[in-house]
């Protein structure tokens, strides 16, 4: 028998699940935790587990017969797992066709197993591809330019066909960069793996130019929840992210100025993107959720500077994350 107030969350070790984790457990649900825990860390969930609701299974969403019996009995999926790497699509062509598009085929066919009703999707910014449309909505028909986005995409078609065959109410997000609090991997990140080993200089790919949008994960975990609590339809696709955006030549200034450094040399690798496949602009337009009463509290430059400091205050998670590497 279901119960409605029990949750799987596959990559709940990792940033953004670990956040997902805390909220489920603050609103008295039964969390099960389904994490392989290649990027994700248990110290992460510390204070969930403290509530004795979680479970955590150390496994891999591409085990079947494991994902199923970890399901049974559960109502709601929230699925998180996925290959975040978007540059590594270049060099291993397979990774996001395994780990995203087969991951959450995997996941579907776990829950079409034991009856779950429910799949809440991180999916991403990068389905636009370089969208000419800004900001950009839920409805730009976009073209792939990396495969990463493409696994994302194909993602949200499985989960909107199995929403057609099998009942499977979804809500789909994509979110813009998120940013906070147990941060792992990302552009404010490497600039602080990259200030530690060398506060002279700074390389910056791309010509600095770019400009995105990140988003707090207080914020984006209240985005979420309240799209759950207020969005009724079968199935919905939601942009999640900030009315601001930022050059990021102004993060590279603020986290200098969060490590207390002056005078950094910055050093481009020069052209408009920092990599192929990255956008040179994303800024979503977040009227949809804004309609049901989302906005944003926390300001980039707010955003930024928190994450700096986290990752400042928290050493053992740039070790763990560079021997992983």
């Amino acid at each position: 028998m279901k119960n409605p107030m029990r949750a799987l969350v596959t990559g709940g070790a990792g940033f953004i699940g670990s956040h997902v984790v805390d909220e489920l457990v603050r609103r008295g649900w039964e969390i099960t935790v389904y994490d392989n825990l290649s990027t994700g860390f248990v110290k992460h969930l510390g204070p969930a587990l403290q509530s004795g609701r979680v479970t955590v299974i150390q496994a891999d969403i591409l085990d079947l017969a494991s994902l199923t019996k970890a399901m049974t009995g559960v109502s709601t999926v929230f699925h998180l797992a996925a290959n975040a790497d978007v540059r590594g699509g270049r060099h291993n062509t397979r990774i996001d066709l395994e780990q995203n598009v087969i991951g959450t085929h995997t996941v579907l066919e776990a829950m079409r197993a034991v009856g779950a009703e429910q799949i809440i999707f991180t999916s991403s910014a990068t389905v636009y591809g370089e969208p000419d449309v800004f900001p950009t909505p839920e409805s730009y028909a976009p073209l792939q330019t990396s495969v990463y986005g493409a696994s994302k995409l194909a993602g949200e078609a499985f989960i909107q066909a199995y929403g057609e065959y099998f009942g499977i109410r979804s809500l789909i997000f994509r979110f813009v960069s998120w940013i906070g609090e147990r941060y792992s991997h990302g552009v404010i990140f490497d600039f602080v793996q990259k200030l530690l080993r060398n506060p002279a200089e700074l390389e910056i790919l791309g010509d600095g130019n770019q400009r995105k949008s990140y988003l707090h994960v207080e914020d984006g975990i209240r985005g979420i929840f309240l799209a759950i609590d207020r969005i009724l339809e079968l199935k919905s696709v939601i942009n999640l992210g900030h009315e601001e955006y930022m050059p990021v030549t102004d993060l590279a200034r603020i986290v200098c100025d969060e490590m207390g450094l002056r005078d950094v040399r910055f050093r481009f690798t020069g052209g408009v993107r920092g990599w192929l496949g990255d956008s040179p602009f994303v800024h979503l337009d977040i009227g949809k959720i804004r309609g049901i009463g989302f906005r944003p509290s926390v300001t980039i430059e707010q955003g930024v500077r928190r994450t700096a400091r986290y990752l400042l205050n928290n050493d053992w998670l740039l070790k763990e994350r560079t021997a992983r590497q």
